[in-house]
């Protein structure tokens, strides 16, 4: 009934004089459902057959229409509350990890692996704005869902279709509300706080599901709303763009994997990297460039933002802020020959100012169940040395405060509490 379902709505697409738009679609969509049901009710009379009841057909229609729209069997675990992150090893092996830090098995998400499959290649092309490849020759997708919810799958290369939903439960955060929940110190707060005033490239590291993206929504915050920011990602996740006061003010770029044979140049048709998104950029009178997470070769872009001196941020994985300079230096040197040591070195000492890293601890409570708590574990500056970057332990682990290096006493102009963190760091010789 899908497929069906879905060649109908291309056609009648196709056939209408005007574009329709998503909430057009929809509308086109429920209509061709109720025909089609009503077109399989009429076949099961003629044929003898027991049509469905009302309550079957309602539930099956809203099945078609969430295959047609939405996740199909995955919708109502995306659409619950509850829910953080979803795991699909294989169609039957469902885990949904709950915001409380709990986990329960899930209902299965599909008949078969096959169907899955089909369901996942069939989402990736679904988009008519950045529709993305999913087959034996390219096993990897990577997709932001509606509501901003991000998919990563895999097949072919493993036993079973691997698929992992994340759900950002805070799309609008601040400083503020990272202090409520413990998450940040109010003292290290403050001094994040100017830093991105005073126009500060900060990384945040941290292992997945640490909170690094929820801390670059935070950060974003203290950002003056009268500048014009560009965000570059492989799959939007920021969202900045969709904060109503920010909507006219921010320009989210996407990157696009292309598709097909390699040309002269090693890339595929239609492929459209950062490194493409942020030269375009330079047209666009930003006043601030955001780059996403860095994975790989998208630490060029970074550097790229970082050099114009405006203030930057970005994410990576990493054990430790320590480890995230030399991830960051390991990332630049994959990006291509042309990139030595001593550039990457070089790059990563100038432009990159702080590296915030998240801790994420999972204990387990009374009844067993796992409890996670995420914070910011450390706060390193970054400064050219003489055998490369070298680093500054602002807040040390466990926000402990450090060593304050001189360039950052002028944030308490800015609004950092030196006073308190004169203080603290007193306290802590003693």
């Amino acid at each position: 009934l899908r497929v069906k379902a879905s060649d109908r709505l291309t056609t009648a697409m196709h056939e209408r004089a005007i574009a329709l738009d998503a909430v057009g679609q929809r509308e086109l969509g429920r209509t061709i459902i109720v025909e089609l049901l009503e077109d399989q009710a009429r076949t099961a009379l003629t044929t003898g057959g027991m049509p469905f009841d009302v309550r079957a057909q309602r539930a099956l229609a809203r099945a078609v229409y969430d295959a047609l729209f939405g996740l199909g069997r995955l919708q109502p675990l995306v659409d619950d509350d509850r829910v953080e992150n979803i795991e699909v090893n294989g169609y039957d092996r469902v885990t949904l990890h709950f915001a409380d830090g709990s986990r329960a098995p899930g209902p299965p998400v599909a008949d078969s692996d096959e169907e899955l499959l089909d369901f996942l290649a069939f989402i990736a092309s679904r988009s008519s704005g950045n529709a993305r490849p999913f087959s034996p020759s390219r096993p990897s997708l990577h997709l932001t869902l509606d509501g901003g919810a991000r998919l990563a799958a895999t097949a072919w290369i493993t036993p079973r279709p691997v698929v992992v939903i994340r759900r950002h439960r805070l799309r609008r955060v601040t400083l503020g509300d990272l202090v409520d929940r413990d998450m940040v110190t109010p003292l290290a707060a403050s001094f994040l706080a100017a830093a991105i005033r005073t126009r500060r490239s900060v990384v945040v590291s941290g292992s997945q599901g640490a909170g690094k993206t929820t801390m670059i929504r935070a950060l974003a915050e203290e950002l003056p709303p009268w500048e014009r920011i560009g965000t570059f990602e492989t799959e939007y996740e920021l969202f900045l763009h969709e904060l109503p006061d920010r909507a006219s003010t921010v320009t989210a770029w996407e990157a696009r994997p292309g598709s097909g044979e390699r040309g002269p140049d090693g890339r595929q048709a239609g492929e459209i990297t950062l490194d493409d998104c942020l030269y375009d950029s330079f047209r666009f009178n930003l006043d601030r460039q955001i780059v996403g997470e860095v994975r790989g070769r998208e630490v060029l872009a970074m550097f790229k933002a970082m050099q114009s001196g405006a203030g930057s941020m970005s994410t990576t994985h990493a054990a430790s802020a320590v480890g995230a300079i030399r991830k960051l230096v390991t990332c630049a040197l994959e990006a291509g020959p042309q990139v030595t040591v001593d550039y990457a070195e070089r790059v990563v000492a100038e432009h990159i100012d702080l590296i915030v890293h998240l801790a994420l601890e999972v204990r387990t409570d009374a009844l067993g169940q796992p409890v996670r708590r995420r914070y910011v574990d450390e706060i390193v500056a970054v400064q050219p040395g003489e055998d490369g970057p070298a680093h500054t332990h602002v807040f040390r682990r466990g926000g402990v405060p450090g060593v304050l290096p001189d360039e950052y006493r002028a944030l308490a102009d800015h609004g950092f509490d030196l006073a308190g963190y004169v203080q603290a760091t007193a306290a802590g010789l003693r």
